[in-house]
């Protein structure tokens, strides 16, 4: 894996991302029949297909919510447009899973602010560290400098892994052996305003959303920021593993309140993982928390990975994951 952080970019795997993706996707598109094609080829668009799709669609970890919201606006197309056969249904689902998950996309801003900060956040084991190193790698080919901030000093050998990281892609890090996370990210910060960095990845202690006294810190983390600059952390990421499927909800609920979540990044979207969380996902903009000091924006996924390797995590793309999922 490490291996091909030292290539350019033209010399990254040249299988094709939405090639990628759609394997990634294939577990859930099991679960929604094989390929899609058991559900809906030759069949009637009658009670029993409606039935069998929301079955699939909860199944697929889309959740109770989004599912039904997706079967009512179906139920009134097919009413209103009268679809021949499944395979116009499927068109139909199509248009309106685009419809909920385009809202989702956005595209970082990184020139709005130098440094700009971003802060990450996740339980133990979602790929956090992993997913800042391949985000350096990331913004340095866009011709960015980065500074890695290495704030998780609880877990074993998390400086050390982040050091690798920082070493492969070319990029500092500033760590210490051991003390406390504000005061890394805080030194983190000043030295990116003193060396004029463009992009500050500040890595955190993975914790679980029910460990309080572990949250109270990572707010501290953030307040620590914002005496550098008000307007930094300029984004608060969770990072969440696809694998935890609808637990990955409250993660998202717990993260926000104590946060202020403004992005996502979700990883091992493939192996026994069902993508259809991304569905869910977006049904919870509505209720997450803003921060006063931004205009009202939605929480966004950035980011999504469904493998090991440097260029398995890209920008999300609500047509790219549309299309992986459901031809």
């Amino acid at each position: 894996m490490f291996g091909l952080l030292k290539k350019s970019s033209e010399e990254m795997p040249a299988r094709p991302w939405a090639e990628r993706l759609r394997a990634g996707l294939a577990r859930t598109r099991e679960v929604l029949g094989t390929d899609i094609g058991a559900l809906f080829k030759r069949r009637t668009v009658d009670e029993a297909l409606f039935t069998e799709l929301e079955t699939a669609l909860i199944t697929a970890d889309c959740g109770v919510e989004a599912t039904a919201g997706l079967i009512a606006a179906l139920r009134a197309r097919a009413r209103a447009e009268h679809p021949a056969d499944g395979e116009a249904l499927k068109r139909m689902l199509k248009d309106e899973l685009l419809a909920l998950l385009e809202p989702l996309q956005r595209t970082l801003e990184p020139a709005r602010a130098r440094p700009f900060v971003i802060m990450f956040a996740g339980v133990n084991g979602s790929g956090k560290t992993t997913s800042i190193g391949k985000l350096a790698k990331y913004f340095r080919l866009q011709g960015r400098s980065v500074l890695l901030a290495a704030g998780d000093t609880f877990r074993a050998a998390a400086r050390e892994q982040l050091v690798a990281w920082g070493e492969r892609n070319g990029v500092a890090v500033v760590s210490q052996q051991s003390g406390d996370p504000g005061a890394v990210v805080y030194d983190a910060v000043s030295a990116a305003r003193a060396r004029s960095i463009d992009v500050v990845l500040a890595d955190t202690a993975g914790r679980l959303s029910t460990q309080l006294h572990l949250m109270e810190e990572i707010k501290k983390v953030k307040r620590v920021i914002a005496k550098l600059d008000p307007d930094a952390p300029h984004e608060v990421v969770l990072v969440l593993d696809a694998n935890i499927g609808q637990n990955a909800l409250n993660q998202v609920r717990t993260f926000d309140a104590a946060l202020g979540l403004t992005g996502l990044v979700l990883t091992k979207l493939d192996g026994t993982a069902k993508g259809g969380v991304v569905v869910a996902i977006a049904k919870l903009r509505p209720g997450l928390a803003r921060s006063s000091r931004d205009p009202p924006r939605a929480l966004s996924l950035l980011f999504v990975g469904v493998g090991e390797g440097i260029d398995d995590l890209r920008p999300f793309s609500a047509r790219e994951f549309v299309d992986a999922l459901l031809e």
